[in-house]
């Protein structure tokens, strides 16, 4: 499929793993200028020098603290020097906590705060001034099907992904008018470096049986009995940034394998 964003500048911030990887995969098959992000520079600069490689494409890597409005207004004017301002904003960066609610405090709650939702905060603020000149922007944001139906154990990165989705609501009835959309991809349990590590830790946590037993019951959950790649949600961000869905804004897609159908 012709995406339509040849020489396109492509921001993905996260990009240095997981979906923000495959996504660079797909902006960079695509024919755009990919620029992968993150809060490690090192390994940023690698993933692009891997994605360089196997695509052609031209891709830089750099560090970006997504919760500081200064580091992602540096970022902008760097990629803007390098390649052009960005016409596609991609937001993957994200934490997570596994806590009960009442076993965590004010620290967790404002780190999840600062990445989770002040994050994609600076990153519209900083891309939309130069995509409404232009007349044209593609952003998708990341939230989560626990932002929309609560999960134990994560509650306030549900919520803080529920402002996500209230932020790209509102902010997409703004600027339509000036030809940009943005939309949320909510995932259900994708195989990602995050969740690796925090299966991991549950694993060593619940022993070797107790956490079998649980992986089974997780699978049951999904009707295609199976988790999500990465790369069943950077196959849909790059629907959502092509030219076939300039008219779908303000949208959120579950992305989950029928775990949530609402």
């Amino acid at each position: 499929m012709d995406l339509g964003i040849e020489k396109k500048v492509a921001l993905i911030i996260g990009g240095a793993r997981g979906i923000g990887f495959s996504t660079g995969y797909e902006m960079a098959l695509g024919g755009a200028k990919v620029v992968l992000s993150d809060i490690d520079g090192d390994a940023a600069e690698n993933a692009a020098k891997r994605l360089a490689d196997q695509t052609g494409a031209d891709v830089i890597g750099m560090r970006t603290d997504i919760s500081s409005l200064e580091d992602v207004q540096a970022t902008v004017a760097a990629v803007t020097e390098k390649f052009g301002a960005p016409e596609i904003a991609i937001i993957t960066a994200a934490i997570v906590d596994d806590k009960l609610f009442m076993e965590s405090g004010p620290e967790d709650w404002q780190r999840m705060i600062n990445i989770c939702l002040y994050g994609p905060l600076n990153v519209l603020h900083t891309v939309l001034p130069s995509m409404a000149e232009r007349n044209y922007g593609r952003i998708v944001c990341m939230a989560t099907d626990s932002a929309r139906v609560g999960q134990a154990r994560l509650s306030y990165y549900a919520a803080a992904k529920a402002g996500v989705i209230a932020l790209v609501k509102s902010v997409a009835q703004e600027v339509g008018s000036s030809g940009i959309t943005l939309n949320v991809i909510s995932p259900g349990a994708t195989d990602t470096e995050i969740r690796q590590t925090r299966e991991a830790a549950m694993k060593e946590q619940m022993g070797e049986d107790k956490y079998e037993a649980r992986v089974k019951k997780v699978l049951r959950m999904y009707p295609m009995r199976r988790i999500g790649e990465p790369e069943d949600h950077a196959s849909i961000i790059a629907f959502l940034v092509s030219d076939r869905a300039s008219w779908i804004t303000g949208q959120v897609l579950s992305v989950n394998g029928g775990f949530l159908m609402a």
